[in-house]
């Protein structure tokens, strides 16, 4: 590739990266009014059908698309137009029969779902959660094509979009329940809601580019029926297990974490709200894998491309690794040190605490786990990729099963923790496997990874001691002081590591606030010289 085509492709990357982060911050942030409003209990029922609504809009931003984008360059590639009737039609037909099939498993099992997880009176929400996958093959069908054409802005717009209408609708559905008394499980309701209005503004904006730059309406080539389907399953369903790592985590805790905490000893009123409490962790999760992540993912956006195993590729992979390891570390420290005043900041209370600290390693293990399956996906291990999901999805199922009874939440969070562990040391295993002289850990500076370590938690707990405790003082005041000590420790951070070298410049202008500062750094070298 050249240097043009693989400056389109980072700057496709980072418009997606950035929507994906402002979609996370907008889904963490919303979270906390309607917990806030409704409880820890509504926000149980919330959690029980988000991860479930969350692989909808997994299947129709990251998985389908990407699958149709791929048809749509390969058929580029042989000089055939991205016509309606030969490209979008057939997708779209392929589609409606793949997401009704989805539709028809979660709408016909929605009373068994409910009964295994321990609440009957979900039973209703679940079949409303089913007609959400009827939106996605509109969608994805007219962002794969976009992205077929390295367009990202569509499917970055309309990203944005959803997620703005989503949780405008869901918080104005917290301030009615909290002002009008409105029986809890509307939340449920509003929530499905809400994500088909969500799809809904996604699919105006996506029309309306598509309208605008007017795709061929008939060419003469003919359909590749076989090659549409197995492409559109393989890339499109299991691909998209990298991106539901995290909700794979979530739906094995929506099906066990209620009755093991009844087996625990808890009423299940008691289980109900400690699973809404346990739930506050996973936003902050999420948005620290994306962060940890995304940043990484964008060295190596020519990877799928690569014919041979270069020298430029085994550094390309190792800088990834690194990159991510560095942001997801940080990232990991802060949550374990500062969740107490996070907890009482958003959440009111400091139930929890313990819990919610244990979870917070999931940081780093999810963005490495992220970081690894997405390069092993751009060499060709596509299924190896689902199988070792599929193990996450067990391993965790079955240590909550074992550690929750014995130990409450904090034994899920150990659950949690150390799926993601065995799940993390097996990709990388297949990744030294696959590339036998990729050295995982060549990239890594370790004094300076320790000593910005150290130094961002050393002054974390000088602010804590110093500072008032968490629950003497309003919540207005506690944001303020956070929020600094937050900026301050991500600096000192950040800074220790460019102060060692540890960032070449193609990396630091990946990150929009640093090129400034890595610019005046190497113009002092300059005028020292």
């Amino acid at each position: 590739m050249d240097k043009k085509q693989i400056s389109t492709l980072v700057k496709g990357a980072m418009v997606l990266t950035f929507a994906g982060i402002i979609s996370k911050v907008l889904s963490a942030g919303y979270r906390i009014p309607l917990q806030n409003l409704t409880g820890d209990f509504g926000f149980y029922i919330y959690q029980q059908i988000y991860p479930i609504l969350g692989m909808a809009m997994i299947l129709g931003l990251y998985g389908f698309p990407s699958a149709i984008s791929k048809i749509g360059a390969d058929l580029q590639a042989e000089g055939k137009p991205l016509s309606v009737r030969q490209f979008y039609l057939p997708l779209f037909v392929i589609l409606i029969f793949m997401n009704g099939f989805i539709f028809i498993i979660f709408f016909s099992g929605a009373s068994t779902f409910a009964q295994v997880v321990g609440d009957m009176k979900l039973a209703g929400i679940y079949r409303m959660t089913a007609f959400t996958f009827l939106f996605i093959p509109l969608i994805a069908v007219i962002r794969g094509g976009f992205q077929a054409q390295n367009m990202m802005l569509p499917t970055a717009i309309s990203q944005v979009s959803e997620q703005l209408v989503r949780v405008g609708m869901i918080i104005l559905a917290s301030v009615y329940i909290a002002l009008y008394g409105k029986d809890i499980y509307f939340i449920g309701m509003a929530a499905n809601s809400a994500s088909y209005l969500g799809f809904l503004s996604a699919s105006v904006v996506l029309v309306g580019f598509l309208f605008k730059y007017k795709p061929t309406f008939n060419s003469y080539y003919k359909i590749p029926w076989k090659v549409y389907v197995k492409t559109v399953f393989v890339f499109g369903i299991v691909a998209s297990f990298i991106h539901m790592m995290l909700l794979i985590v979530q739906v094995a805790d929506s099906l066990t974490l209620v009755p093991s905490l009844m087996a625990y000893g808890l009423s299940p009123d008691e289980a109900r709200m400690e699973k809404g409490v346990f739930d506050r962790g996973y936003p902050f999760i999420q948005l620290g894998a994306v962060l940890g992540s995304s940043f990484a993912l964008a060295l190596i956006p020519s990877l799928s491309k690569q014919k041979d195993l270069s020298d430029e590729l085994y550094q390309a992979i190792s800088k990834a690794l690194s990159f991510s390891l560095y942001l997801a570390t940080g990232a990991m420290i802060g949550l374990l040190i500062i969740f107490p005043e996070i907890n009482v900041l958003l959440f009111k209370d400091s139930q929890g605490d313990t819990t919610l600290q244990i979870l917070s390693i999931s940081v780093l293990l999810s963005s490495l786990a992220i970081t690894s399956a997405t390069i092993l996906q751009s060499i060709g291990s596509v299924h190896m990729i689902a199988y070792l999901i599929g193990l996450l999805f067990l391993v965790k199922w079955w240590m909550n099963q074992w550690l929750v009874p014995l130990w409450g939440t904090i034994g899920s969070a150990m659950a949690t923790v150390c799926s993601l562990f065995i799940l993390c040391v097996l990709l990388v295993w297949q990744l030294k496997r696959r590339l036998p002289k990729l050295k995982v850990l060549q990239g890594i500076n370790g004094y300076a990874l320790l000593l910005a370590s150290a130094s961002m938690a050393a002054f974390l707990f000088a602010m804590k001691w110093l500072l008032p405790n968490a629950t003497s003082i309003n919540r207005l005041s506690l944001l303020f002081i956070t929020l600094l000590i937050v900026f301050c420790g991500a600096s000192i951070y950040i800074f220790i590591l460019m102060k060692l070298n540890v960032f070449s410049k193609e990396e630091l202008d990946l990150i929009p606030i640093l090129p400034r500062l890595f610019r005046e750094k190497d113009k002092e070298r300059r005028d020292k010289s």
